[in-house]
């Protein structure tokens, strides 16, 4: 799939959360890359790159501080390469992009892989 594409479904992705979500997604990059580098597949505790789909990096809002300020974008990746890898159809990709921007923005409002299993969210 093209990169522009993938980017559009990725926006798409963005535009479809609830109101109340996209209002508080406060200094956050969104990225579409091809892999997870080394750093990240370390720090998510992944060996294969292919097993990674989208990957959280900041301050969780709910460790934010008042003292919170003047510091760089919080980053969500979206890794194209192993999404495309495991879906047959131009709709597995979206629906699986989807999934991965609202798994990466959960992350982005503190909650976590247990918290999003208990939720069924995986």
């Amino acid at each position: 799939m093209e990169r522009s594409t993938f980017r559009q479904l990725v926006a798409e992705a963005i535009d479809g959360l609830p109101g109340e979500f996209r209002e508080r997604l406060a200094n956050i990059d969104v990225v579409v890359e091809d892999w997870p580098d080394a750093a990240v597949l370390r720090q998510a505790g992944h060996q294969r790159p292919a097993e990674l789909l989208g990957f959280y990096q900041g301050v969780p809002q709910t460790r934010r501080t008042r003292h919170y300020g003047l510091v760089l974008p919080d980053k969500i990746s979206i890794f194209q390469r192993p999404i495309e890898m495991r879906c047959r159809t131009p709709e597995e990709v979206r629906e699986l992009i989807g999934h991965v921007v609202k798994h990466e923005v959960a992350h982005h409002f503190g909650i976590g892989d247990a918290r999003l299993r208990e939720l069924d969210a995986y």
